[in-house]
């Protein structure tokens, strides 16, 4: 095969394609087109088939179907939480919880967070709330020491996401949610990267919300969840409807849900196969690049880390350049930095773990899914050498 016929698409935590049985289930899903709050035949059909999804979701986290609210996406579903703290704070809490917030106004969450929750947490900020961000160590662990100290009388909420998007590693969950829940304070989990590659299940872990996202599991964009446990407050990010018991307006997205669904439950089904499957084809990957290339370094948690993600830093290559070399190649990877967005900034989350900006600049990630291959390693191992190679005798600084 010429280099021009091979794609290696090796993206997948920026999304995932739909699964061929995903996409099956909606060209059949098609034929459920009614609005499902109508209360003729066709409505009660597509608002059976929304329950049955609802309840496959709710068990890909170990929750119960009637604690998933079903959202547009991780991003709507992370501002509906900080949304509910804020009005809570605001005095628009309802008897149970009221007494308990009035003592309470602070927000914390970790250096390493997804743009959502970040920027969730900056815009409380700016209209005067706490907010405080805890560091993490060199691999990206939150510093348990660093939240104990944090956590007190005044402590409202804690984010903290359960596997990180750029390098991967994976948070110690329960024993984080243990300590916020002792402290008082409502605990949410980012779960979007985690869900559908580690188990979960959110009554052993004790949260009172979690957030999980279908296009990150083979199924279609535009349509995410969030878990709210029992009795934990919740107000509406989109008002209008009744739907979703008058938390989430709108028309429901029938096609994304039942996608949402069966994904969710090929996911369920393939936990186990999925870390042993990526979890090699990982460390064939790491292995060889550590093999061919000199002088790079291995971001993220060496133990502690997603099956499918490596995080790699090329010093003397710019990442960008890495990115765009790869790509000429038919090597489809996302850069570590922020370059590619528009900013000039290099990743917050390399920089939360003391990498300087140069290597955070030269960083690439490389995420695996279904659909990658041992002979697309190999490619991979056999046509970056000479790519690092080349920039690096481009390079004055190294």
């Amino acid at each position: 095969m010429s280099e021009k016929e091979r794609t290696v698409y090796i993206d997948y935590n920026a999304t995932t394609p739909l699964g061929p049985e995903v996409k099956s289930a909606l060209v059949e899903d098609l034929e459920i087109y009614a609005n499902a709050s109508s209360m003729h035949a066709a409505g009660r059909l597509a608002r059976a088939r929304i329950e049955q999804a609802r309840n496959a979701v709710g068990s890909l986290i170990g929750a119960p179907g009637q604690s998933v609210i079903f959202t547009s996406g991780g991003s709507e579903a992370n501002n509906m939480v900080f949304h509910t703290m804020r009005r809570l704070i605001e005095g628009s809490g309802n008897g149970e919880h009221g007494s308990e917030i009035s003592e309470r106004n602070e927000f914390l969450i970790t250096a390493i967070e997804h743009p959502c929750v970040l920027n969730s947490a900056l815009y409380l900020k700016n209209l005067g709330f706490k907010v405080t961000v805890l560091p993490v160590d060199e691999y990206g662990k939150l510093k348990i020491n660093e939240l104990e100290k944090a956590l007190g009388g005044k402590t409202l909420f804690v984010s903290v996401m359960a596997a990180n998007n750029e390098i991967g590693t994976v948070q110690d969950i329960n024993k984080i949610t243990f300590l916020v829940k002792k402290a008082g304070a409502f605990m949410h989990i980012d779960a979007v990267q985690a869900a559908g590659k580690l188990p979960i299940n959110v009554q052993d872990i004790g949260c009172d919300y979690l957030t999980v996202s279908a296009h990150k599991i083979y199924g279609p964009k535009g349509i995410g969840a969030l878990y709210a446990k029992k009795g934990a407050p919740l107000f509406p990010l989109i008002h209008g409807g009744h739907q979703e018991d008058g938390l989430r307006a709108g028309t429901y997205n029938n096609i994304g849900i039942l996608g949402f669904g069966r994904a969710a439950e090929i996911a369920a089904a393939g936990i186990e196969k999925y870390g042993e499957h990526f979890f090699a084809l990982r460390d064939r990957l790491r292995l060889g690049l550590e093999e061919k290339i000199p002088d790079i370094k291995i971001n993220g948690h060496p133990k502690d880390v997603l099956p499918n993600t490596l995080n790699v830093s090329f010093p003397g290559a710019e990442g960008e350049s890495i990115l765009l070399s790869m790509d000429m190649q038919g090597i489809e990877a996302s850069t570590g930095s922020a370059c590619a967005s528009g900013s000039l900034e290099p990743s917050h989350v390399l920089m939360a773990t003391g990498l300087g900006p140069e290597l955070a600049h030269g960083s690439i990630r490389f995420s695996l899914g279904w659909g990658i291959t041992e002979a697309d390693i190999d490619y991979i191992i056999e046509k970056l050498p000479p790519i690092i190679a080349r920039l690096r005798a481009m390079s004055t600084l190294y």
